[in-house]
C-alpha cells in the first residue's frame, strides 16, 4: 500500500481512529465539519490529518485524541515488529498459542493507559493496575522461559511505540507545549510501573 492510499480511511477506519460512530463522523461531513472525499464508487473517505485536526478543534485534548493516538500506536508496534529484521528475540521465543495471552495482556494494558491519561491526577488504583499486568508480563515470560533482559526488551519495545505514537501525533496537531509534556511525562509515568513489576517479579 502506497502512502497516499495510507492517508486515506474508509468511513469505519475513521470513526475507530476517532472513537465515534460511523453515523456521528458521516453526519459531521455531511454538514462539513470534516472534508469528505468520494470514491468513483460513491464511498467516504477520509485524510487522517484532517481527522486529527477535528479531534484538536473539537478540544479533544481527552478521550478523543487519546482513542486517537492509542490507535496511532497499536498500528506502530504491529508496523515496527513486521519491520524489523531480524525479528526481536522475544516474539521467536513466543509460540501461535501464547500469543493470544500476550495480546489479551496488551489490551489491558492500553486500557490502563488511557484511562490514566484521561484522569488530571495521579491515580493510586491505575498505577497499581499497571504494576500486575505488569507481573502478568513477567509470568508470561518466564513461562516462554525468556531471561530477564529479553522480558524488558519486550516491555521496552512496546514503549517505544507508545512514545512514537505520541509524537507523531503531536507533529500532525501541534497542541499546546503543556499538553504535550503531560501526555509524555504520563506515559512514562505508567510505563516505569509495568517495567519496575517486570524486574520484579524475576527477583
Amino acid at each position: 500500500m502506497s502512502a497516499d492510499e495510507e492517508s486515506y480511511l474508509s468511513l469505519s477506519a475513521a470513526s475507530k481512529l476517532l472513537g465515534v460512530h460511523s453515523t456521528t463522523l458521516r453526519r459531521w461531513a455531511d454538514a462539513g465539519t470534516v472534508p469528505v472525499y468520494l470514491t468513483p464508487g460513491g464511498h467516504r473517505r477520509f485524510v487522517r490529518a484532517d481527522l486529527l485536526n477535528l479531534a484538536l478543534r473539537r478540544g479533544a485534548h481527552g478521550p478523543t485524541l487519546n482513542h486517537a493516538w492509542a490507535t496511532q500506536s497499536l498500528v506502530q508496534a504491529h508496523a515496527d515488529v513486521a519491520a524489523t529484521s531480524p525479528r526481536p528475540a522475544w516474539i521467536t521465543q513466543i509460540d501461535e498459542p501464547a500469543r493470544a495471552a500476550w495480546r489479551s495482556v496488551g489490551q489491558q494494558l492500553m486500557g490502563v493507559v488511557l484511562h490514566y491519561l484521561n484522569t488530571p491526577h495521579d491515580d493510586a488504583e491505575l498505577l497499581a493496575e499497571a504494576r500486575r499486568i505488569g507481573g502478568e508480563y513477567a509470568h508470561l515470560a518466564r513461562h516462554a522461559h525468556m531471561p530477564l533482559t529479553v522480558a524488558l526488551e519486550a516491555a521496552l519495545f512496546f514503549r517505544d511505540a507508545l512514545v512514537d505514537a505520541a509524537l507523531q501525533i503531536s507533529e500532525e496537531l501541534q497542541p499546546p507545549m503543556a499538553e504535550h509534556a503531560r501526555l509524555l511525562r504520563r506515559l512514562n509515568q505508567i510505563a516505569n510501573e509495568v517495567q519496575l513489576a517486570v524486574a520484579s517479579h524475576y527477583e
